[in-house]
C-alpha cells in the first residue's frame, strides 16, 4: 500500500504539512508569550512611572494596597523593603524583585508561584518608613518599624504586573493548536488522497487497458482523458506507440508471410523436378534438371541477400563507410552493362556531373535495382540522366513500356510488391529491388518517386544531397 503514489503523496503532504504546522505552532507561541509579556510589562512601565512621579513629589502613596495582580516594592541600596505589598515582605520575593535591573527591559520573576513580570527605576527619593532587609527570616518580614528614620535619595522602586491571565490566553491558544494542527493535517491528508486518487484515476484505467492488450493483438488503445495535462499526453505517447507497434507487427506478419510464399515457389520447383527425376530419370534431362536447380537456386538465393540486406540497412543505417560518389559514373557504369546485355536501347545524353555522399556499394545497388526495373518493364529503350537542382543530385531513370498506374505509385516500393503486368516469376524479380532502393535512398538522406515518363511508360526518380568537391 505504501509503495504507491497516491499513498506516498498523501504521507508526504501529510509530512510537510506537519512539519510546517508545528513550526508555525511553536513560532506563534513563542511570537504570542513575548507579545504579551511586552504588553503587560509596558502596563508595568506606566504604573512604575506613576509611582515614582507621585513619590518624588512627596504625595502620600500606600504602596501596601494587596492586589493578586500587581505587586509593589520599594527598596533601599542595600536591599532592605522600604514598603510596598505584603507579598514583597516575603525574602524570596524581594529577592526575586532585586535582581530587577533598574531601567532596563521588564524581567519575567517568580513570586509565590506565580509569574510576574517586573520593571524597576533607581533613584527615587522619599522619606524611609523603616523595613527589613532581604535576609530577614519570614517570622521577622512583618516587622516594620514604621517610624520614620530620615531622607532616602537612592531608593528602588520596583513594579511586577502578574502574568496570569495572558498564561491563561496562551494556555488556551496551545489547547487550540494542540488540537487544531492533528486535525488539519488529516484534512490534508484526506483532501490529499482523493485529489491524487482522482488525478491517478485515468492513469489506472491506461494500467487496466494496458495489462489486457496483448502481444497477439495491438488494435486496442488506451482511454485517452480530457485533462490537458500530462496523463493526456502520457496517454496519447502510448497510444501512438501502440499503433506503431501494431504497424510493425502487421508489418512483420506481411513480410513473413510474403517471404515464405516467395520462398515456397522456387522449392516447389525443386521439389517437383527431384521427385520426376527420380521417379523417371530417363525424362528429365540432366543438363534440364541443372539448369532448373541453378537457376531456382539463384532465385532463393537473390531473396535471402535481399532480405538479409534490408535486415543491415535496417541496423546498421547508411553503411559500413560513407564517402563522396561520383553519381554520373554509376550510372555510366550502368548504361554500358545495359548495353553489353544487348536487350533494350540506353539514352545517357540527360548525364551531368554530380557528386553525393554515401556508401558507394549500396548507391552503387540502388542505381542497378532502379536500372534493372526499367529495363524488365521496358519494350525497347530506356534513358538515364543526371543533374543537380538547388544543391540536390536528381537521377531519372525512364522506359518505354506499360507505366505504373497512379494508384500504385508509392506501393511499388513497399516490400513483395508485384504489379498485375509483372505478376510472374521470371518478370517480376524477388519483388524486394525497389525496397531495397527506398531504404538506402532513406537512410543516404534522399528520397525516391515513381511517375510517369515522357517515354510512355515509368519514371523513378532519386532524389540525393549533392556535395561539393573535387
Amino acid at each position: 500500500m505504501l509503495s504507491s503514489v497516491r499513498a506516498r503523496a498523501t504521507i508526504a503532504a501529510a509530512a510537510v504539512v506537519a512539519v510546517a504546522l508545528v513550526i508555525g505552532s511553536i513560532a506563534f507561541i513563542a511570537l504570542l508569550t513575548r507579545s504579551v509579556v511586552d504588553s503587560v510589562g509596558g502596563a508595568a512601565q506606566q504604573d512604575l512611572a506613576q509611582y515614582a512621579q507621585l513619590l518624588e513629589d512627596g504625595t502620600s502613596v500606600d504602596l501596601s494596597e494587596d492586589d493578586d495582580d500587581r505587586v509593589v516594592c520599594l527598596l533601599s541600596t542595600t536591599g532592605s523593603v522600604l514598603d510596598g505589598s505584603d507579598a514583597c515582605r516575603d525574602a524570596r520575593a524581594s529577592a526575586a524583585l532585586a535582581t530587577v535591573e533598574p531601567g532596563g527591559d521588564a524581567t519575567v520573576v517568580s513570586i509565590d508561584g506565580a509569574r510576574f513580570v517586573a520593571v524597576a527605576e533607581d533613584g527615587v527619593s522619599v522619606e524611609d518608613r523603616g523595613g527589613s532587609t532581604r535576609g530577614d527570616d519570614d517570622d521577622d518580614d512583618d516587622d516594620v518599624d514604621g517610624a520614620d528614620t530620615g531622607h532616602v535619595d537612592d531608593a528602588t522602586l520596583v513594579v511586577a504586573s502578574g502574568l496570569e491571565e495572558a498564561d491563561d490566553a496562551v494556555s488556551v491558544a496551545s489547547l487550540l493548536l494542540v488540537i487544531a494542527v492533528p486535525v488539519l493535517v488529516a484534512f490534508v491528508a484526506l483532501v490529499t488522497s482523493v485529489v491524487v486518487g482522482r488525478a491517478l484515476r485515468p492513469v489506472d484505467a491506461i494500467r487496466r487497458r494496458v495489462d489486457g492488450i496483448s502481444a497477439s493483438d495491438l488494435s486496442e488503445r488506451v482511454p485517452e482523458p480530457a485533462t490537458h495535462d500530462e496523463i493526456e499526453a502520457l496517454a496519447r505517447t502510448m497510444n501512438a506507440m501502440l499503433e506503431r507497434l501494431d504497424s510493425s507487427q502487421r508489418s512483420q506478419r506481411r513480410f513473413v508471410s510474403d517471404a515464405s510464399h516467395e520462398l515456397r515457389s522456387p522449392l516447389a520447383v525443386l521439389r517437383q523436378f527431384s521427385e520426376v527425376a527420380e521417379a523417371h530419370p530417363d525424362r528429365v534431362p540432366t543438363a534440364e534438371l541443372a539448369a532448373t536447380v541453378r537457376a531456382e537456386g539463384a532465385r532463393m538465393q537473390d531473396i535471402v541477400e535481399s532480405l538479409l540486406l534490408l535486415t543491415r540497412l535496417d541496423e546498421r543505417g547508411r553503411g559500413e563507410r560513407v564517402e563522396a560518389v561520383d553519381l554520373d559514373d554509376v550510372l555510366i557504369a550502368e548504361a554500358r552493362r545495359v548495353r553489353a546485355s544487348g536487350h533494350v536501347a540506353v539514352d545517357t545524353t540527360g548525364i551531368e556531373g554530380a557528386r553525393v555522399s554515401g556508401d558507394p556499394a549500396l548507391l552503387a545497388r540502388a542505381v542497378r535495382n532502379i536500372v534493372d526495373n526499367a529495363v524488365r518493364h521496358a519494350t525497347s529503350r530506356i534513358a538515364l540522366s543526371l543533374r543537380v537542382e538547388a544543391g540536390t543530385a536528381v537521377v531519372h531513370v525512364d522506359d518505354d513500356g506499360s507505366g505504373i498506374p497512379q494508384a500504385d505509385r508509392s506501393r511499388v516500393f513497399e516490400r513483395f510488391v508485384r504489379l498485375d503486368e509483372a505478376r510472374s516469376r521470371d518478370a517480376g524479380g524477388s519483388g524486394l529491388g525497389l525496397a531495397i532502393v527506398a531504404h538506402i535512398v532513406a537512410v543516404s538522406g534522399g528520397t525516391v518517386a515513381a511517375d510517369a515518363s515522357p517515354l510512355g511508360g515509368a519514371r523513378l526518380t532519386l532524389r540525393l544531397p549533392a556535395i561539393d568537391g573535387p
